[in-house]
Parts: C-alpha cells; sequence; structure tokens
C-alpha cells in the first residue's frame, strides 16, 4: 500500500500543476462581428449629407471621440467619421473595429500571446469598453465591447441594417494571416481575382461570426491616390434585394453622389458602389450569390439580414 501512495501522489501533484497551469492561460473570448469602421474627412457637413441623407444612417455622438461623429447602421454597427488630420496624405482610413463579449479577457488573451496591447481597456462615455492595437502591417485593430444602452434607431433609414464586410489594403497575406487566422482565430470564407492565376482579394470571417475582413491585396509599396485608397479600405453593407434598394434611393433622390452601375461581382453576389464625399467606398452587396462564383467555393455560411 505504501508503495501505491508514494506512486500515486506524484500524480497527483502533476495533475495539479497542469490543472493550474491551463487555468491561468487567457481563454480568447468571443469576436462576434465587425463592429465599425473609421474614416476621415475633410467635408464635415458633405459627409453627414452622404451618411445620413443618402445611405439613410442614424447620426450620433462619439462617445470615445470628442471630434468625431457615429452615423449608426443598426445599435451596434456604425461608420466613425473624423476631422483629416494634417498629415493623412491621400489615406481616408483610420481603423476597423470588431464586436467582442469581454474587451478585458481579449486585451489579457492577446498579452499572453505575447501581443503588445495597451496597459488597460478604456470606457466611452456609453459605457462601452474598447482597446485597440496594430496588426503585422500596422493597421490599426479596435476591439470593442458594446455598451448595455445601444443607441436608438428612430427616424434613420438605413438602405441596409447589417454591415457584413470590411477591407483594407494589404500587402503580404502571410504576415497578416500570422494575427487574424492564426492567433484570433478568424476562419477562410471566399478567395478570387480579376484574371485568372491572381488572387486580389482573401476573405475570412470573424471566428465567432459570419461578417468578414477582405484583405485588398496589393503587390507595390508606392503612393497611390486618394481615389485608390478609397476603394481598397470600404465597408458593404448587406441588401436583401440589390433591384428594389437601388430603385428605392433612385426614386427618393439618395443618388446624389458618385456611384457605380449593379454588377454581379467575381464572388457571384449582386453588388453596388456608392462613394462618399472623400471618396470612400460604401459597397451594397446582397447576402447571397445568384451564380457560381469564379475561384474558389464559399468554405463557411453567408450572412443573414438577422444578424447584427
Amino acid at each position: 500500500m505504501d508503495g501505491m501512495k508514494s506512486f500515486r501522489w506524484p500524480v497527483a501533484l502533476l495533475a495539479l500543476v497542469f490543472t493550474a497551469a491551463f487555468a491561468q492561460t487567457p481563454v480568447r473570448p468571443p469576436i462576434t462581428g465587425v463592429s465599425h469602421i473609421t474614416v476621415y474627412t475633410s467635408h464635415p457637413s458633405e459627409s453627414e449629407h452622404f451618411y445620413v441623407h443618402d445611405v439613410g444612417l442614424k447620426k450620433g455622438p462619439d462617445p470615445v471621440n470628442p471630434a468625431g461623429v457615429r452615423y449608426y447602421v443598426n445599435p451596434t454597427q456604425f461608420v466613425e467619421v473624423l476631422p483629416l488630420p494634417a498629415d493623412a496624405g491621400n489615406a481616408r482610413f483610420d481603423s476597423i473595429g470588431y464586436k467582442t463579449t469581454n474587451a478585458e479577457a481579449l486585451r489579457r488573451y492577446l498579452a499572453a500571446n505575447h501581443y503588445t496591447v495597451p496597459a488597460h481597456v478604456e470606457e466611452g462615455s456609453d459605457g462601452s469598453r474598447w482597446f485597440d492595437v496594430k496588426d503585422p502591417e500596422g493597421n490599426k485593430v479596435e476591439f470593442n465591447q458594446a455598451s448595455l444602452h445601444p443607441i436608438s434607431m428612430a427616424g434613420a433609414d438605413p438602405i441596409g441594417a447589417h454591415i457584413i464586410h470590411v477591407g483594407m489594403r494589404v500587402h503580404s497575406k502571410t504576415a497578416e494571416d500570422t494575427f487574424y487566422r492564426a492567433l484570433l482565430g478568424f476562419r477562410p470564407y471566399w478567395y478570387g481575382g480579376m484574371h485568372p492565376g491572381k488572387t486580389d482579394w482573401v476573405s475570412q470571417q470573424v471566428p465567432d461570426g459570419h461578417d468578414w475582413l477582405e484583405y485588398m491585396l496589393e503587390a507595390g509599396n508606392g503612393p497611390i491616390s486618394q481615389r485608390e485608397y478609397g476603394v481598397l479600405d470600404h465597408f458593404s453593407i448587406g441588401i436583401v434585394n440589390m433591384e428594389k434598394a437601388v430603385t428605392k434611393l433612385d426614386s427618393e433622390g439618395r443618388l446624389d453622389n458618385q456611384h457605380t452601375p449593379m454588377q454581379i461581382g467575381k464572388d457571384g453576389k449582386w453588388q453596388y458602389n456608392l462613394f462618399d464625399p472623400d471618396g470612400t467606398r460604401v459597397e451594397l452587396m446582397e447576402f447571397t450569390p445568384v451564380e457560381k462564383p469564379c475561384c474558389s467555393p464559399f468554405t463557411a455560411p453567408n450572412p443573414s439580414p438577422a444578424e447584427h
């Protein structure tokens, strides 16, 4: 019996050590969707007309930056518009935000995996909690835990009620994947290109939802125009029926902006592009394809109108 006890006791101690070590390793909390995109404007009044009148969003104060304005697509997704900094150059893109159920737990998870994070989360005047980091290419990424008191959408008439994806200029898929896929758990969704054999767009969904991030792949690192930045750094609003949506915009005088004709994209989905006064692209896109996509099948479910 003594021999059996002396054999079992170290094993029990070892189990306790492993249990304690596991308990101390932070688990990534859910990342459930796109929270927002933040862009700059040099024309605040024109931007307000575009986002409120043309796109139909709800204007609200910015609880994290008094200089900014938020335009809500729904109570938890929005476009944040900030004054154009003097050093912005041709870029009008500031950052992309994702929704998480626990900002502090996500901050600790990233820190435990040796990623540079701020010392603490911030709290907005609305009670939301957030922090931001830089991805491997230096893009600012924000993680946002929504307020328990969401804004009312009364009076708004958004052409669509769900931001289904955001896109940004990317040079190295391999570098960005170390953060978005390996560390955060984003999942492949679709990829494609304008020409056979070349990949221009790589889409991956958030780990706990169906919204996605689209890498807009760029081969060079040289300067690009404001127009090119606006095409690459963009966001997309989901549409159930594109023909009805565009007819509504037209009949209500909401197309006094730069826009392109309806078309079916390489992913087989109807799309329609509007551009804000500084050239940021707002891509209206149907939730599901109407024809077979090029290049790659979809490898995850599409978002739905009820998700936001």
